[in-house]
Formats: C-alpha cells, sequence, structure tokens
C-alpha cells in the first residue's frame, strides 16, 4: 500500500525489497495493491447502502485518447464528513450523457447501492452532463427526481474572467508576445504574480506597444489575483454551499467598492496600478475603462451566480439558537425543541457544522435535517475530480504508460483516505510453511 500511496512505479518493490529478502516482485506488488484497493472500495460501497451521500462526476481524455470517467462521493461517518473517490471507470462508446448514466447506473446496481441515496451531483456544466435533454443530470432526475444539480463554480467564475473589452484584449496579447519573446516559462497573465514589464532586449514597436498598455496590464494583473484568491476559497476539502455563497456574494459586492475606489481614483486596492500612478498618472479614459470593465464584471457574475447569489440558506442553520420566529411554521416545533436539548448545545461551539453532523439530529429532527443536509453534503464544485485528474496524469508517467489506470487499484489507494482491513486482507493468506 505505502508504493501505491506513494505512486511509485511497482519494480520498487525488487530493487528496494528483494535484496532484504522480501519476496515482492512486480506482479506480487500489483496483486496486493489491487486486493487492498477492493478492500476499501468494498467498504466504501458497505457505507453508501445505507447513508445519503452527494456525488462529484466528470470526464477527461487520457494521453492515449481514452475517456476516463471519475466520481467521488461525500457522505456523514462517524459525525464527519468523508470524502471518498467511488469509481474510476473508462467510458468505451462515447462520452454522451447516456453513456455516462448508464455506466454509473450499472455500477450501483453491481455494489448494490439505491440510486436514491444521492442527494446531490456536482458537474462541471458541459453538454453531455447538464444538456437539458440528453445530459447526464436529465438521466439522473428521472431516475431520482428531488436531486440536487450543482454547477461547479470554478468553472464559471473562470468564464466571467474572459469578459474584456477590445483594448484590454489587446493589452494580454502584447503582454503574451513580450513573455513569449522573453523566453517565460508561462505566457497568461494570471500565472505571474511579479510583472517584468520592458526588456532592452525586445524590439523598439514591442516596447512602445508594452508602455501604452502597462496601466491596462497591471490592473488586470491586480484583478486576476483577486480571481485567484477566490478561487482558492472555492476549493477545499470543508468547503459547502453555504460557504460558497458566503465568497460570492462577497466578491460581487468587492466589485461595487472596487468601482467605486477607482471612481474617485483611490487605488490602494490594486497595489501594481497604485505602484504606477506613483510614477505617472493615470489617465482619466484608463479609469473609466477598468470602472466599465469592473460593472461588467459585476453584472457577469450575478448572471452567471444566480442560483448561488439566490440560495437561500435559513438563519437557523448557522445560528439555531436564535429565535424561531422567521422559520417556517412547520420547523418551529422541532427547532424549539432542538433549541432545548442540552446534550446537543455543547457541540455548537466547534460551528455549526460539527454541530448539525451530530449523530442524533437525523432522527430526532427529520424536518430540519432535510434541510441541513443537503446544504452541508453537496459538493459546490467539482474540485476533487479535477485533483483526481492530476494524480491519474502523474501515474501515467512515461514510464508506467501501460499501467490500466481504470482496472488497477493503483489511483484509489493514492487518493484514499480510508484504511483498509489488514486483519481480512491477511486472514485471505495462506501462511508459508516451512522448508
Amino acid at each position: 500500500m505505502l508504493i501505491a500511496k506513494a505512486g511509485y512505479a511497482h519494480t520498487v518493490g525488487e530493487d528496494l525489497l528483494i535484496p532484504v529478502k522480501i519476496p515482492l516482485s512486480n506482479n506480487t506488488v500489483q496483486r496486493r495493491i489491487d486486493e487492498t484497493a477492493n478492500n476499501v472500495e468494498d467498504a466504501l460501497c458497505s457505507s453508501l447502502r445505507t447513508t445519503q451521500f452527494s456525488l462529484q462526476i466528470d470526464e477527461s481524455c487520457l494521453p492515449g485518447n481514452e475517456a476516463l470517467l471519475l466520481a467521488y462521493v461525500r457522505f456523514i461517518k462517524d459525525e464527519k464528513l468523508v470524502q471518498e473517490l467511488l469509481f474510476a471507470k473508462e467510458l468505451v462508446t462515447d462520452t454522451k450523457g447516456a453513456s455516462i448514466f448508464a455506466l454509473l447506473k450499472a455500477y450501483f446496481a453491481e455494489k448494490k447501492i439505491p440510486l436514491a441515496n444521492i442527494v446531490s451531483v456536482a458537474t462541471d456544466g458541459a453538454p453531455s452532463m447538464s444538456g437539458i435533454y440528453r445530459g447526464f443530470i436529465p438521466f439522473l432526475k428521472r431516475e431520482v427526481p428531488d436531486v440536487l444539480a450543482v454547477h461547479c463554480v470554478i468553472h464559471r467564475q473562470h468564464l466571467v474572467a474572459k469578459k474584456l473589452s477590445e483594448r484590454l484584449h489587446c493589452s494580454l496579447r502584447i503582454f503574451r508576445k513580450m513573455c513569449e519573446e522573453n523566453d517565460e516559462s508561462y505566457n497568461r497573465l494570471l500565472l505571474h504574480t511579479e510583472v517584468r514589464w520592458l526588456s532592452k532586449e525586445h524590439d523598439v514597436s514591442l516596447c512602445e506597444d508594452l508602455k501604452k498598455s502597462k496601466n491596462d496590464i497591471a490592473y488586470m494583473a491586480d484583478l486576476y489575483s483577486k480571481f485567484n484568491k477566490m478561487n482558492l476559497q472555492l476549493q477545499g476539502d470543508d468547503v459547502n454551499l453555504i460557504s460558497t455563497k458566503a465568497v460570492v456574494c462577497s466578491f460581487i459586492k468587492k466589485l461595487v467598492t472596487f468601482k467605486s475606489n477607482l471612481a474617485r481614483r483611490e487605488l490602494r486596492q490594486f497595489p501594481k496600478l497604485f505602484e504606477i500612478n506613483e510614477e505617472a498618472k493615470i489617465h482619466d479614459e484608463d479609469i473609466e475603462v477598468y470602472c466599465d470593465h469592473l460593472q461588467l464584471l459585476h453584472e457577469e457574475l450575478i448572471e452567471r451566480f444566480e442560483d448561488v447569489v439566490g440560495m437561500e440558506v435559513p438563519g437557523w442553520i448557522i445560528d439555531p439558537f436564535s429565535c424561531p420566529d422567521d422559520a417556517q411554521v412547520d420547523l418551529q416545533e422541532e427547532l424549539v425543541e432542538l433549541q432545548c436539548n442540552e446534550e446537543l448545545k455543547p457541540r455548537f461551539k466547534d460551528g455549526y457544522q460539527a454541530f448539525w453532523l451530530q449523530k442524533k439530529i437525523p432522527s430526532l429532527y427529520p424536518r430540519l435535517w432535510a434541510i441541513v443536509s443537503k446544504l452541508l453534503i453537496a459538493f459546490p464544485s467539482s474540485y476533487l475530480v479535477e485533483k483526481g485528474f492530476s494524480v491519474v496524469t502523474d501515474l501515467l508517467s512515461k514510464k508506467r504508460n501501460r499501467l490500466e489506470i481504470a482496472e488497477r487499484g493503483d489511483l484509489r489507494l493514492r487518493l484514499t483516505n480510508m484504511a483498509p482491513d489488514l486483519q481480512e486482507l491477511v486472514s485471505r493468506r495462506q501462511p508459508q510453511g516451512s522448508h
């Protein structure tokens, strides 16, 4: 298992362990990795048969042009949220929504996991996933009508970041050309945190164009750094729909503040632009362009994140011990009972999530839990799947490009947080007899 966790080639067993008299050939390592991964998968599926969970799913092409489908699940175990790789499967025929759903349904049938246990599903919003008629989500909703469909929030803000005027596009093209001529590792502004504006080796015309665009590039470098910060806040294992709404709404409101301050020539929230302004005053027409761009971004964010911004998060979820007057009438009775439950109160000091994940709550307060569970369990993005594909790329290195990633256990053991049942695995092995 340690070999799989580290992502090493299986021959490391021959190179390092055989010399110390431990019989671990390449085939032995592979066989034991597969057995351990199957043990982890069986334990995971056993949990999913009896609990609600959210699903995160996406497909991508491997170096050999094979289409790989990854699925993650999030569920509650021992009063904690657990996130695990459910499966990695190759899409043999095509990547259409019907094929993706058929593969998922067959896997659930094989593992005896009820589809009705899925409370939400997060995808990247591609047509094969969220198409109105033939996407994966419509097929799933026919089987599970109440499932909550979530469009990945990270992909949406990337689309918004592309909304630039012709002038700002032109400035980015000049910046890219400068980077290419200077042999930079990256040529996109989003990946530059420190910009080397001018180089004596550039031709005169490029330098002159760059001088004219310097203000634009500084503005966009500052703005994209803010997008990057927002992006990081939307990632991570503990992010839920409630925290996602807080991040998105705060960023939208910040855009209004940025625009208002820029209009007054208060540039301290844009450090690179402020630095340039100290050397040579920025023209009013530049300020107007940036304010117009911020207004456009504000409108686009509101439109693209309409579902997130409009999502209702009842106040009693964040503070269940406040007055229940604002709660729905059919919830008030349970809410009063909850507030008077002295056994549950101590966990509230650990935060609202730890409080609601207590084992007794679903059975004692089913109506409250029906609302809370989706907001806590649902994935707000396809972040884990994207991270999983990065691990796939790492495993399929040039030295290991023949690894059957969908059939072998290497990927699961590399990504899992679950411990295998070693006693069960050992019990299946016949001890080597004495000679």
